[in-house]
């Protein structure tokens, strides 16, 4: 292991990074000097680019992933009393968003070898409140949806895919952004993509995607820009919504940055598969599965560590020698705003002991060879 001082001469690999080029500063020049900085032509613009990448009918944009995911629950109806199945291996903001609305978070399992929700463990815990599933597409692979589907469609429950790690993946054929009844994106710096801070539902339902669109507006029927074109200036708030819109400035970046989305993909599974191929000689080191029938966009590249090692002390070590390793997640009910809610440690085994196990190593478009070979070879003494 490096001593302090070679250490810190070490230059940083993060574990993500976002890629801005002179299209978008570009682009977002244009924005701030067109006389619309919010709730102007670039955002149904973007709405509608990024919907057509997807495959989708309607987008909506919103100022996170975390807003997408709110506006999904309201959208569906989620409302006090509810239940809302979410997996214990996520993001915070995936099960944040049904308490937002009264509902209770109930979570399910994981797969052993994916990480994703694990089909099964969401049936055994349908109840009759039990109002929407949430599918998280976890590190960039899509979850079993015709399987949830199959469970929420017999039930009368909604299907949320939480794909903010996942945009360009592919399910048997189809493209996330197509696989749930709303589908959220992010557009945080470490994302695929990038608007600062962002996100998309996508949608087939115009009535979900105008209630969307309506919340994200203080629940207002109505914005600037389509009152300037009537010459009104009347409106009506129909229910109570957030300020959760996406400024033109944002979309302008993000219309910059979607027609480089799949190509960054693409570099995303090369670096992966290096990655692969390397790891497959370190019986220490186990990358995720990827199911045959899909494709990973690679939001993160995940390892799961030998239960003899201790992951703290490879974490460490690998910070040491400037590698940004990082991990995702501990359970969501293992945090202590869960926990004063009576949530305990035994209701996910496979998420509790895989949780231990696992780190997160750079990942992102613009890392060279060298780069890559740098992570292996750290990983490598680390694990030694």
């Amino acid at each position: 292991m490096p001593d302090r001082e070679a250490a810190a001469s070490i230059p940083f690999l993060p574990y993500g990074r976002q890629e801005i080029g002179d299209t978008d500063i570009k682009a977002v020049v244009e924005a701030l000097v067109s006389g619309w900085l919010t709730t102007g032509p670039r955002v149904s613009q973007f709405e509608q680019a990024f919907a057509q990448h997807c495959g989708a009918a309607e987008g909506v944009a919103v100022n996170s992933g975390t807003a997408a995911l709110h506006a999904a629950m309201r959208a569906i109806g989620v409302r006090t009393g509810d239940e809302v199945i979410v997996p214990a291996l996520t993001f915070a903001a995936s099960a944040n968003a049904a308490i937002y609305e009264g509902a209770t978070p109930v979570f399910a399992d994981v797969e052993e070898d994916t990480l994703l929700i694990d089909p099964a463990s969401v049936k055994q815990r349908i109840s009759p409140r039990t109002r929407a599933i949430v599918a998280v597409d976890y590190a960039g692979q899509p979850a079993d949806y015709d399987a949830l589907r199959q469970i929420a469609r017999s039930r009368g429950i909604r299907l949320i895919a939480d794909s903010c790690h996942a945009p360009g993946a592919i399910y048997r054929d189809r493209k996330v952004g197509t696989l749930g009844d709303i589908s959220c994106f992010s557009f945080h710096p470490v994302k695929h993509m990038t608007t600062c801070e962002g996100g998309m539902c996508t949608t087939d339902d115009a009535e979900m995607a105008a209630h969307m669109r309506r919340f994200r507006n203080h629940g207002i029927d109505s914005d600037h820009r389509s009152r300037e074109a009537k010459g009104s200036y009347a409106y009506d708030m129909a229910e109570l919504g957030y300020n959760y819109r996406l400024p033109d400035v944002q979309c302008a970046l993000g219309m910059a940055q979607l027609p480089r989305l799949d190509g960054w993909v693409t570099t995303r599974q090369k670096i992966a598969r290096f990655y692969d191929r390397a790891f497959a000689r370190l019986p220490q080191v186990a990358p995720l599965y990827t199911h045959s029938d899909r494709s990973n966009a690679y939001h993160i590249y995940v390892v799961r560590l030998a239960a003899s090692l201790d992951r703290d002390r490879v974490f460490a070590a690998l910070r040491a020698e400037g590698i940004g390793a990082n991990v995702h997640y501990a359970p969501v009910y293992s945090h202590s705003y869960y926990r004063a809610r009576g949530y305990a440690p035994g209701l996910c085994p496979v998420a509790e002991r895989t949780s231990k196990q696992i780190l997160t190593l750079p990942m992102f478009p613009a890392m060279s060879e060298e780069d890559v070979s740098r992570v292996v070879d750290a990983v490598t003494r680390a694990t030694a």
